[in-house]
């Protein structure tokens, strides 16, 4: 080559390079993904689906029809309160990061900080995500619709003899004290208590189940039982409804697990398919358990193993297999139903709506077994070697929940009980609810 054209060469590399380096730098850039993003915000919107109408319906069709309008009411209400408290403090209390550092156990394990309050730096090109980006907004709004249905499961643990006033300032007190922080500790990444632990949820059985479950445990327990429990009939007033709540749910779950992937991906085709095994096979071991215990099977039987098969695959939803889903769903269903009906009966408490039977007892049977069928020995497609050592992490992660959800649960209603009282009087439960504080009734005839 002469010396004219290796000066060409450069001339037309002096061109090309900055080219190639801002292309190179675009490359590089975040971009979003629309097909996640698409996903993403379907997940948000089934999930959401589930409170409103689907808890709403479910609940609301297995109180007596002089309580029904006051079940809504509280799951609306419950909707538009935690919203709110979502985007003041509460997103940034679960997922702000500031001052976490793996290994290392401080305030910030069990706290998230406050550099997102009212969403601080949010924008509409905020991304996130594991791998492919979608909008945080979305992310935002995603978490929010799990942080509302938390406390609206509560509900169905102390349904016909709570004051609404009280019962909105329990569940803003509780959102702030108990969910955002065990939110924090399981899913906010490196630094956090449980996720240092190496506990497995993928989608919420600490957090949500046994969170929710634990505490409608502990407000039935303070409150009472309900006027005439257990001597005075108290049947679900309609079925129909509550049917169709579960089928509500049972949908709409398929956003609460599948949309934990984060991504339209493979995880998210595997946790749909094993939360169908888990509820299908729940639904049939309530059917029968019920079936040869009682000698006849029955629509409220097969509604509540639909949501205890829900429950228990929720935190394996991401890790195990078709065959694992199928005994964590049996297991499930067989489980609740005993301690739904004969654990509740030999005990006495009144959980109203069994809140903690399907809810506590079935998300800590799920995380307990995520730990066993997790592992790839067994068909799982998590990491977990030693399934011994990945069991007892999964019981540290329950026990911690169950104590701390138990103590702070605790307080917060005695002092509410205190400060301004927790129960409707007599008067008002011989009424109902609905025409009581809310001055309507469900049906007028």
């Amino acid at each position: 080559m002469t010396l004219r054209t290796f000066a060409g060469l450069g001339a037309l590399l002096s061109l090309v390079m900055p080219s190639l380096a801002m292309a190179a730098d675009e490359v590089a850039a975040p971009v979003l993904n629309s097909g996640d993003t698409a996903w993403m915000m379907t997940s948000t919107a089934l999930v959401l689906f589930m409170t409103i109408p689907g808890l709403a319906l479910f609940y609301g069709g297995m109180v007596r029809s002089k309580n029904i309008l006051s079940v809504m009411m509280q799951c609306f209400a419950i909707t538009g309160l935690i919203s709110i408290l979502w985007v003041i403090y509460g997103y940034s209390i679960a997922f702000d990061t500031t001052g976490m550092e793996q290994g290392v156990v401080n305030f910030n394990s069990f706290f998230g900080g406050m550099g997102k309050a009212f969403l601080a730096g949010v924008t509409p090109s905020s991304l996130t995500g594991p791998a492919a980006l979608f909008p945080e907004a979305v992310f935002i709004t995603f978490q929010m619709t799990f942080a509302i249905i938390t406390p609206a499961l509560i509900v169905g643990a102390f349904a016909e003899r709570m004051k609404f006033s009280a019962m909105l300032i329990f569940m803003g007190v509780w959102f702030t004290l108990v969910y955002a922080p065990i939110a924090h500790m399981v899913w906010s990444g490196n630094g956090g208590l449980m996720w240092d632990w190496g506990v497995l949820d993928f989608a919420g059985g600490t957090v949500v189940h046994i969170n929710a479950g634990v505490a409608g445990l502990i407000a039935c327990l303070v409150l009472g039982k309900r006027k005439g429990f257990p001597t005075t009939p108290m049947a679900p007033h309609n079925l129909g409804y509550t049917l169709m709540g579960a089928a509500m749910l049972w949908v709409g779950w398929f956003g609460f697990n599948a949309g934990s992937a984060a991504a339209a991906n493979g995880t998210a085709g595997m946790a749909m398919l094993v939360t169908q095994i888990a509820t299908a096979a729940a639904a049939l071991g309530w059917m029968f358990a019920e079936w040869i215990t009682h000698g006849k099977p029955s629509a409220l039987g097969i509604a509540s193993g639909v949501v205890a098969g829900l429950v228990a695959i929720t935190p394996a939803a991401g890790t195990v297999g078709p065959m694992g889903a199928l005994v964590i769903g049996l297991a499930a269903g067989v489980a609740c139903f005993f301690c739904a009906t004969t654990l509740k009966r030999k005990l006495g408490y009144d959980d109203s709506l069994d809140a903690f039977g399907v809810h506590g007892i079935g998300g800590i049977l799920g995380a307990i077994l995520t730990g066993v069928f997790a592992a790839p020995a067994l068909g799982g497609f998590g990491t977990v070697t030693d399934i011994g050592a990945q069991v007892w992490i999964q019981m540290k992660g329950v026990g911690f929940t169950v104590i701390y959800t138990a103590i702070v649960t605790y307080i917060i209603l005695k002092v509410l009980d205190a400060v301004m009282g927790l129960r409707i009087t007599e008067e008002e439960e011989a009424v109902g609810i609905d025409l009581a504080l809310h001055n309507e009734r469900g049906y007028n005839l």
